[in-house]
């Protein structure tokens, strides 16, 4: 149990820390409340967690082999996660019809996070730098994928949970605009330290 330690403090910060996902999470609960969320942060969850698992499978090898798959990863997310960051940032208070009608599907969610440059990051720097706390790859692939699967739902759950009480505490479109200004401004921030 000691062993795996180091992993579990890794992997709670690395989730619960902001980024892409947090800030979804915590919009999607401020809109839609947190019942409605569910689909997008098991999707999240579930997405991470199968990120980890491939992570450690092999894929960490093939992207260190391959600068230029990186690059295109890097770009393809951090566009994704930027127009999203757009999207948030325009929307109005969630009783109009400014901004998205339905939450994100749990498939969605899953897409989500693995157009997320934060996630590739954290999970191939975790299969690298706990290769050696399991005998295989694919002990290491369940153990990673436990981590970061049950880590994000708790996370995603804080996260929702705040975007919820934010919800009750702003009553004027002000409001919802400097909040849905801030999401978006947090989400696009998200993307910097991708490319450093």
């Amino acid at each position: 149990m000691t062993s795996i330690l180091p992993l579990l403090l890794f992997v709670a910060v690395a989730t619960v820390t902001p980024g892409g996902a947090t800030t979804l999470a915590t919009a999607s609960g401020a809109r839609f409340g947190f019942i409605r969320s569910i689909p997008l942060m098991l999707g999240i969850a579930m997405g991470l967690a199968l990120l980890a698992a491939v992570a450690a499978l092999g894929l960490s090898g093939l992207l260190l082999a391959m600068p230029s798959l990186q690059t295109a990863v890097k770009a393809i997310g951090s566009a994704y996660l930027l127009w999203l960051a757009w999207r948030i940032a325009h929307n109005g208070p969630p009783h109009t019809s400014d901004g998205p009608a339905r939450p994100v599907t749990l498939v969605s969610g899953v897409l989500l996070l693995w157009l997320n440059p934060k996630s590739w990051a954290m999970t191939v720097g975790a299969a690298a730098s706990f290769a050696l706390l399991a005998s295989s790859p694919h002990r290491l692939a369940m153990l990673l994928g436990t981590a970061f699967g049950v880590a994000a739902c708790i996370s995603l759950a804080l996260w929702c949970a705040l975007g919820v009480l934010l919800a009750r505490l702003f009553r004027t479109p002000r409001h919802w605009h400097i909040l849905n200004l801030a999401m978006g401004a947090l989400l696009a921030a998200s993307v910097i330290p991708t490319w450093r």
